[in-house]
């Protein structure tokens, strides 16, 4: 079994390194070490995450642009720089992002919170009641 020699540092080394100065120099105003926070990575993939889960359960989402214009379909794919919104009863539509204030989910679950928040009753747990007892018919 033949020995090998690591190109790189232990954890320990890199440790002790950090912490101790290679030349004595004049005493810092303050002893204790400060650690920067890590940076954040680059490339969170939330934005495909997101895409990937809107058109593989085909959600209706409402789109609105920079211009307030608010276009309403689902996703049907995406790449960098654009995405195709699938419409019915009009035309589909390839919108640049950059050209996207946000997005939304549509339809009546979104509008109360989703299937976990809804109680089917409407807004504010209201259950279709006009106030004097009798129930309002839509």
């Amino acid at each position: 079994m033949v020995n090998r020699k690591l190109f790189r540092p232990t954890l320990t080394d890199v440790k002790e390194q950090q912490f101790t100065p290679a030349r004595p120099a004049a005493p810092a105003p303050q002893a204790v070490p400060q650690r920067k926070k890590p940076a954040p990575p680059e490339q969170t993939h939330a934005e495909n995450f997101y895409f990937v889960k809107q058109m593989q359960s085909r959600t209706p989402v409402a789109v609105v642009l920079t211009d307030g214009e608010v276009v309403r379909g689902s996703v049907e794919w995406y790449d960098r720089d654009c995405i195709k919104l699938t419409r019915t009863g009009s035309p589909n539509l390839l919108l640049y992002k950059h050209v996207i204030k946000y997005i939304y989910k549509d339809g009546d679950d979104a509008a109360h919170g989703g299937s976990n928040g809804s109680n089917g009753h409407g807004l504010n747990g209201s259950n279709g009641s006009n106030g004097d007892g009798h129930h309002d018919e839509d």
